[in-house]
């Protein structure tokens, strides 16, 4: 039986508004005039969705909002793309998770971030069919999902996923040192952990990226990809297959978001019987277009325009040994 959905994005998602440039928060009670301003549905799993939504995927989002204005404008901005929010819960007592991000002139995003209704939320046992009823399950946001991540519920559904033959792909938030056994718990069932080069160096406490791939594949992940920010991007799965996808060159207006729409441009790749080095440079492209925009996603319109953004935009030359 086939699925109904292309791809299921699971667990965190924001409301954000988003500024720039801003290169300093107005001392006292004074005023900073800005050039462009926005609001965005954002997060490890609300960019990822929107983007596979918009490279024409079958998206479900999963995760959960509060009972505000916030929570109602996240339903209509995912819906406005095609997604089918049907999982997207409300939580009483609890706020939509939402972010003020300032955007740095050179694109670098400080924020200030409300945790919200994404600790709150969780998958019941009656939701699991509807879940896995995908090609793709992504989980985005380990370390955000504390009711999902401490009851073991995110363990349980890619577990599952796996024996149904769902393929599943993995992202973290911010992650430390403390937060490994939560991602150990779910990299054996995990095909594709797509961590930054950061992040995975907290989790290991190691440097080079073929070091912490190994590391990584050797607690179960079947295939690990690190982006690297200006760098790009670092593939390496459990068959040796390892490779680097230089980024593109592109003016960098945010990088708010770059992450989560590599991984649903990466997921698109998969859907559309892509190979994993297009598959690959579909993210970074991904990536890129979202950079040139204000708020996530919005570099991104379409498959065939990025599928064209491929073809015409040149790569960055490599500043150190990406493999070492």
């Amino acid at each position: 039986m086939s699925a109904t959905f292309d791809f299921s994005s699971v667990g965190f998602y924001t409301f954000d508004a988003l500024c720039r440039p801003v290169a300093a928060i107005p001392p006292g009670g004074q005023t900073l005039f800005v050039e462009d301003f926005t609001l965005a549905v954002s997060g490890a799993a609300g960019s990822a969705a929107i983007v596979a939504a918009k490279y024409g995927l079958k998206v479900q989002a999963v995760g959960g909002v509060g009972y505000d204005d916030m929570g109602d404008w996240v339903h209509m901005k995912l819906q406005s793309f095609g997604v089918d929010t049907r999982m997207m819960r409300r939580y009483e007592g609890y706020a939509t998770s939402s972010s003020i991000v300032t955007t740095r002139p050179n694109g670098q995003r400080p924020a200030l971030h409300k945790r919200g209704a994404t600790d709150a939320f969780f998958v019941s046992d009656s939701e699991i069919d509807q879940v896995l009823d995908t090609k793709i399950l992504h989980v985005g946001g380990v370390g955000l999902m504390n009711r999902m991540d401490d009851s073991g519920r995110t363990a349980e559904i890619m577990a599952e996923a796996r024996l149904r033959g769902v393929i599943t792909t993995l992202d973290v938030f911010a992650s430390t040192p403390d937060d490994l056994p939560k991602i150990e718990a779910l990299l054996p069932y995990t095909d594709y952990f797509l961590p930054s080069e950061e992040e995975a160096q907290a989790l290991s406490g190691l440097t080079h990226n073929k070091d912490l791939a190994d590391f990584l594949l050797s607690r179960g992940a079947r295939c690990v990809i690190l982006t690297l920010g200006s760098e790009g991007a670092y593939y390496h799965d459990e068959t040796g297959l390892e490779f680097h996808s230089p980024a593109f060159k592109v003016d960098v207006k945010c990088t708010c978001g770059c992450g989560d729409c590599f991984n649903g441009g990466f997921a698109s790749g998969l859907v559309k019987g892509l190979s994993p080095r297009d598959a690959v440079e579909l993210g970074q492209a991904s990536s890129a277009l979202n950079a040139t925009g204000l708020g996530s996603q919005a570099g991104v319109t379409s498959f065939d325009a990025t599928c064209a953004f491929i073809k015409a935009t040149p790569r960055r030359e490599l500043r150190y040994d990406i493999v070492a």
